[in-house]
């Protein structure tokens, strides 16, 4: 199927398609698609938001002439059936992470600026999302043109919750059969084949430990446990903030808010907790900020009680992002080094306050002794730890008929010495029993500065990017499809 013509022709519907490719992502990056349970409702189990982003990606896909259902507001999907039910598929999500500060533009928009697209999600991955139905698109005026089907039935997974707890995948895995093989544009070229094992976890405080007779009145900073908080806050009394003020560093900013309160910023560098490298963790440098007070000083900011105990167990989980500071540091030739990010920091009504962690870790350490190392941090602090999700190490053969198509695609529109690769990223592929993670992002493209990360501010990608990774995928389903599955 796949020769010079069959890709010239790939080519000029790409051109032909574009503009239609970045009016729809546009559309979906409007909404702003974040779950919020506490708004859920039948037929939007991942909230309001959440729901629009999936009943408009099936639209799409529906004027794109494909097959579309939505499962009871979970998840999604559009078909272009083929001659065999079983399925080669494409999976990728609508929902996001919160925006977050830092913005520049409106990150519900898109904001075209010499070449690239800005706007949550572009590139995670109502962008990416978007790739995936024109790709089936493309098949589905191939099929319409010609009278005859694909070998399988090509089936785009619509996505609902996969910045959270994947529980949409785990919906649909439950009343439909898995696909035999599918691939999410979720992630980065050449091809991702294996994923760390992802641990999250919550450390709270027993009591209040901020009220009468202690200067910090509030800590909050971050938006979800799996991106690097580029900015804290506290609200500090004024007597103790001066001792703050005193010691005040790069990065930390303050302002009267009026009755005696004085808010503390600390700005760092945000990003994706699976990618520490070049980011700096807001919340741990308010952390010490606060810590750095004298004897004296740290009882009219702290108190007396368990609040610098707190904050000691936050400074050691922002030392490093490896977990050395816990005697958690692991590495293997597979999967690389362990990461721990601490991402949301929260001061509760009652005066209680709470932490998030967030690891990524290899096959080198068990997870029993990552829990067993929080556990005894608790114990010390004075605080409960509560275990949150848990996915094992994830990876597939790159010897694999399917890997080996994809990756070999990859090489004629990208580097021709490629090799698959691991991540500390968790996408969807680690749900399926032959999956994989394939683009789009190519991390060996250098952005300019402006251009933001996923999870971050500015979240940005090349539109010349986005148009050879449809060329890769088109090209690539065709390829699947002549494959013995």
């Amino acid at each position: 199927m796949v020769d010079e013509r069959f890709k010239k022709a790939v080519d000029a519907y790409v051109d032909e398609v574009w503009e239609d490719v970045v009016a729809d992502i546009r559309s979906l990056v409007r909404i702003r698609s974040v779950e919020d349970r506490s708004l859920a409702a039948p037929g939007m189990p991942w909230g309001p938001g959440c729901h629009e982003a999936l009943v408009r990606g099936l639209e799409i896909a529906a004027r794109l002439g494909l097959d579309a259902h939505e499962c009871e507001g979970y998840i999604g999907y559009a078909d272009l059936p083929g001659m065999s039910a079983r399925q080669v598929a494409m999976i990728a999500h609508t929902d996001i992470v919160p925006e977050g500060l830092g913005w520049t533009v409106d990150p519900f928009d898109v904001t075209r600026r010499e070449g690239y697209l800005l706007g949550r999600g572009v590139l995670d991955d109502k962008g990416p999302f978007v790739l995936s139905l024109y790709a089936a698109h493309f098949f589905a005026c191939q099929v319409a043109q010609s009278g005859t089907r694909l070998p399988y039935t090509l089936r785009c997974i619509v996505g609902n919750a996969e910045e959270t707890t994947m529980a949409d995948v785990a919906y649909y895995l439950e009343r439909h059969e898995a696909p035999a093989f599918c691939f999410t544009p979720d992630a980065d070229f050449p091809l991702i084949c294996g994923e760390k094992g992802i641990f999250h976890g919550v450390f709270r405080t027993g009591a209040p430990v901020v009220g009468e007779g202690v200067g910090l009145l509030e800590l909050d900073g971050g938006t979800v446990p799996n991106a690097i908080p580029g900015r804290a806050c506290a609200l500090v009394r004024e007597e103790a903030a001066a001792f703050l003020l005193a010691r005040c560093t790069p990065g930390i900013e303050s302002e009267a808010t009026g009755d005696g309160v004085v808010r503390v910023t600390a700005h760092g560098i945000g990003g994706h907790a699976a990618f520490p490298e070049g980011t700096d963790n807001a919340i741990g440098k308010l952390a010490r900020l606060m810590l750095s007070s004298g004897t004296s000083e740290a009882a009219v900011l702290l108190g007396e009680g368990d609040l610098s105990a707190f904050l000691r167990l936050v400074e050691v989980l922002t030392r490093t992002s490896d977990g050395s500071a816990l005697g958690i540091d692991a590495h293997d030739e597979v999967f690389g080094a362990l990461t721990l990010n601490a991402g949301v920091v929260r001061t509760h009504r009652d005066g209680s306050m709470s932490v998030t962690v967030d690891v990524r870790y290899p096959t080198s350490i068990s997870l029993d002794d990552i829990v067993g190392a929080f556990e005894e941090l608790a114990t010390r602090s004075g605080c409960a730890f509560e275990r949150g999700i848990a996915k094992e190490p994830f990876y597939m053969d790159p010897g694999m008929p399917e890997i080996r198509t994809l990756l070999d695609t990859y090489r004629e529109y990208g580097s021709s010495d490629a090799e698959a690769v691991v991540i500390g990223g968790g996408t969807y592929a680690r749900n399926f029993p032959r999956a994989c993670a394939f683009g789009p992002h190519d991390p060996s493209v250098t952005d300019p500065d402006w251009v933001g990360i996923e999870h971050g501010p500015d979240e940005g990608v090349s539109e010349e990017q986005l148009k050879r990774a449809l060329k890769i995928y088109i090209v690539s389903v065709a390829r699947l499809m002549e494959l013995d599955l």
